[in-house]
């Protein structure tokens, strides 16, 4: 998950949802009026970059906007392939299931598709997607103004003395929008949907059952697809994973923000007080915490002009979610270190390249429209006022954000559906795959998706610092595993640990933590 696209923004369901849950679900050939496999036509994808695959092709797929009304308004998918390099050894396909939600895999067969082993990548077709709601899938856009566009704004950093009216008037202020201008399609957004989606794709494929990677958010979709459809599953690889919180979900993920950037912020402090880097903000590891403190609040008191930024001044929540961008993975520290060191001395830096204005448009509709349709969030001021305050005695980096208000809190549709309840139940043919410090979704999340799935699940845990874990941090023992799953369907015996020197798994001893 990108910090724009991760767990930003979440709705109880009504009883005839909960009939729903307890019901054997469709799949995507066996929906009632259903008609034969739809043929895809692959073709040059438009508007390639040019660093994209020559071998890259891409489709579209027509697939119900209500899958309770397959036969009723239809939206596109985007999808794009590059198929397996030896078709004599060819196992299947490989759905790379995107974070987000707000995510695109539309490029991934391109992109790090290309870094798995040449041993994966002659068995399986890889696969991406714009997932529904997603330009170039069929879109949906909510129009917000451009000053609600602001990283800063989107995520629910509460004003300097803690106070929420500002977020709870901006939730209000990007509900009403959303409603109004996303159509239909945004009530249609939800994680129960980009699963059903998922079977239409593999049923349209061609394909009895499917192996995936998914990464952030996407292990909650590739959870929620191994629920309901565990027959149609092969070798499912979670990558950075989500609390499966069947009440809170969404909730959760944000919350997880917390502990989060607290494990990973001695990283950074360590790095940044290393003799002889270029950023260095501070003698020792121990000053960088409190330095970050003060800077952030002389900013809430002080601000900065900053001309051409989206929120136009450097102030202390400007810095606190360059804080929490750049702790997404060690390349990104430089970012931070030098945003400090100017606020430090009462400057800003260049303006960061922004993307463009329709993307974040997109990217927040999707992401709005599907966490507040996947749970109900409480409506009353009162619960936010009170976690925000709890959450900025106990963990004042990040300030009460990850327990404040988001749209969801204004949402004006309840949910169609019940959270999908991740169990045991289905093959044991899953590996979790996570890093020990990962800002967006912590250890302790991925232990109860691990927990939940029982003797269906498998996890490495991964003594690296980042989110995104496998083929992205560079640990050979935690590589070696996930590709050897892939490769041959084989797993550890037991959920294994891989240190930081890539000493094999069976050397290592698992942390007591979680």
């Amino acid at each position: 998950m990108s910090p724009t696209t991760t767990h930003t923004l979440a709705l109880t369901a009504v009883p005839a949802a909960l009939l729903v849950a307890l019901l054997p679900p469709l799949t995507a050939d066996a929906v009632p009026g259903t008609a034969a496999r739809p043929a895809l036509t692959w073709a040059p994808c438009a508007g390639t970059s040019a660093t994209a695959d020559a071998r890259q092709e891409c489709a579209t797929l027509r697939v119900p906007m209500d899958h309770a009304d397959p036969t009723g308004p239809q939206i596109s998918l985007a999808l794009s392939r590059i198929p397996a390099e030896n078709p004599d050894s060819r196992h299947g396909v490989l759905l790379l299931i995107p974070g987000g939600p707000g995510g695109s895999s539309i490029d991934d067969p391109s992109g790090k598709g290309q870094k798995l082993p040449r041993e994966i990548r002659d068995q399986y077709d890889l696969i991406g997607f714009a997932p529904r709601g997603l330009a170039p899938s069929t879109s949906v856009d909510c129009k917000l103004e451009p000053t609600d566009l602001a990283a800063a704004k989107l995520r629910p950093w509460p004003a300097p003395d803690g106070s929420i009216g500002r977020n709870m008037a901006t939730a209000e202020r990007l509900a009403t929008a959303c409603a109004r201008n996303g159509g239909e399609l945004i009530r249609h957004l939800d994680t129960r949907n980009n699963a059903r989606d998922l079977d239409r794709v593999r049923a349209a494929l061609g394909e009895r059952k499917i192996s995936a990677w998914a990464v952030s958010y996407g292990t909650y979709v590739g959870a929620v697809y191994s629920q309901m459809f565990p027959h149609r599953t092969d070798r499912i690889v979670l990558d950075s994973n989500d609390d499966p919180d069947p009440v809170r979900a969404n909730r959760a993920w944000l919350a997880a923000h917390e502990q989060g950037v607290e494990d990973v912020f001695p990283h950074f402090a360590a790095w940044a007080s290393k003799p002889g880097n270029p950023d260095r903000v501070a003698q020792t590891a121990a000053e960088v915490r409190p330095l970050f403190l003060r800077l952030a609040a002389r900013l809430d008191r002080e601000p900065i002009p900053w001309p051409g930024a989206d929120a136009g001044e450097l102030n202390g929540n400007v810095l606190r979610q360059t804080m929490l961008d750049s702790l997404y993975r060690p390349g990104r520290y430089p970012a931070l270190a030098q945003l400090m060191r100017a606020a430090r001395q009462g400057t800003v830096p260049p303006v960061p390249p922004a993307p463009p204005e329709s993307v974040v448009q997109n990217v927040t509709a999707v992401g709005v429209g599907t966490l507040c349709n996947d749970v109900a969030w409480p409506t009353s001021p009162a619960v936010y006022e009170k976690g925000v305050a709890d959450s900025r005695a106990e963990y004042p980096l990040t300030a009460g954000m990850p327990r404040n208000a988001l749209p969801c809190a204004a949402w004006p549709h309840q949910p169609r559906e019940a959270p999908v309840r991740i169990t045991g139940r289905g093959p044991s043919n899953i590996l979790l795959v996570q890093n020990r410090r990962d800002v967006a979704t912590p250890l302790g999340g991925a232990w109860k998706l691990r927990e939940a799935f029982g003797r269906r699940a498998v996890m490495v845990t991964v003594d690296s610092t980042g989110h995104h874990a496998y083929l992205a941090e560079g640990n050979a023992c935690g590589d070696r595993t996930v590709s050897r799953f892939l490769a041959t369907g084989a797993r550890p015996d037991r959920d294994t640990y891989c240190p930081q020197d890539g000493t094999p798994a069976s050397q290592a001893v698992r942390p007591t933590g979680r």
